[in-house]
């Protein structure tokens, strides 16, 4: 049971393993692009490819239909991996060995829909992937293994998903066989640390440029690809792609605070300090700044942040917002 491309490595592995896999369960397909055309979840195209029955109910709970087809089944082991829907406390008494869980955290911290993004988002330097045996609550199951990995200063959502992914489908394998056999003692999570990585949602991208340096940076890894961290701008939204916190004294900061460029008369969050050949400096909470890298605005192309910046007619004094008032 899984929807995106986190779970594939893991359904690719079960395949590879050797194990018969007798179903796939998955999420409807939805609309996507400008066409609102309906696209396939990864996992059922890649089921489709090897041959798997693929199920894809919209709920599972009170449908009698997938009740009949798990009892019907009657799996030794259900594997699930970013499925996305809560399963039913019935559905965890039918598999023999139950239904194992490939998280993408060191649980008990990051419980919940998004502990990628908000691990990164949040500042960690660390994180890994727990497979757990499910129980009735959210992500609180008692651990059967886990392994930990350093997250990079630079890494996003997106690549560290990548790389939890594979991490998560060989740790599964190895686990896998150690539970058939009975070697491993499932050990009981300490919920007095826990933490809760909530589904994303399309208001926690927004940018408060109050915010350090330092914490807008890691929103801006940790929210891709989305819902992408953006500030507004004109009336629509500004995407930033790629920033980084710099130093207070860089010669690219100081040199245009100093000149106080724009006649700007007080450094203020969202203010742009200065711009070189591809990037630009914005001043965000506790005087730290911001280089921004990397923008697009929506509907566009992604472009530098110096070209966007050419483009509106921006200068340094100004606001990041597009807002020409932030001079005076």
């Amino acid at each position: 049971m899984g929807t995106p491309e986190f779970a594939v490595a893991v359904l690719e592995r079960l395949v590879g393993d050797g194990h018969q896999l007798v179903a796939v369960f998955t999420q409807p397909d939805k609309p996507s692009g400008r066409g609102n055309k309906l696209q396939a979840p990864p996992v059922k195209i890649t089921a489709k490819k090897l041959g798997i029955a693929v199920y894809q109910p919209a709920r599972i709970k009170t449908n009698e239909e997938v009740r009949l087809a798990f009892e019907s089944i009657r799996p030794d082991a259900c594997i699930v991996a970013a499925y996305g829907k809560i399963l039913p406390a019935w559905l965890l008494l039918i598999p023999r060995l139950g239904c194992i869980n490939v998280h993408s955290s060191l649980l008990p911290k990051y419980r919940g829909a998004a502990p990628i993004n908000w691990a990164i988002a949040n500042g960690e330097t660390l994180t890994g992937v727990t497979i757990m045996q499910m129980d009735a609550g959210m992500d609180t199951g008692p651990i059967l293994a886990s392994k930990a990995v350093d997250i990079g200063p630079d890494e996003t959502a997106v690549e560290l998903s990548e790389r939890l992914s594979s991490l998560g489908a060989g740790l599964l394998s190895e686990t896998l066989v150690r539970v058939e056999r009975g070697e491993i003692q499932p050990v009981a999570q300490d919920d007095s640390q826990a933490s809760y990585a909530p589904m994303l949602q399309r208001e926690d991208g927004l940018i408060d440029w109050s915010m350090p340096a330092k914490n807008i940076s890691d929103r801006v890894r940790g929210f891709q690809p989305w819902p992408g961290s953006y500030t507004m701008f004109r009336g629509g939204r500004l995407i930033i792609w790629r920033a980084r916190p710099v130093s207070i004294d860089s010669s690219l900061a100081l040199g245009a605070a100093k000149r106080g460029q724009g006649g700007a008369s007080a450094i203020e969050p969202g203010m742009i300090s200065g711009f070189d050949k591809t990037g630009m400096v914005i001043w965000c909470g506790g005087n730290s700044l911001l280089r921004v890298d990397e923008v697009q605005v929506e509907g566009k192309r992604r472009v530098s942040a110096r070209d966007f910046a050419n483009g509106a007619r921006l200068g340094a004094g100004w606001s990041i917002m597009g807002d020409e008032g932030a001079q005076s």
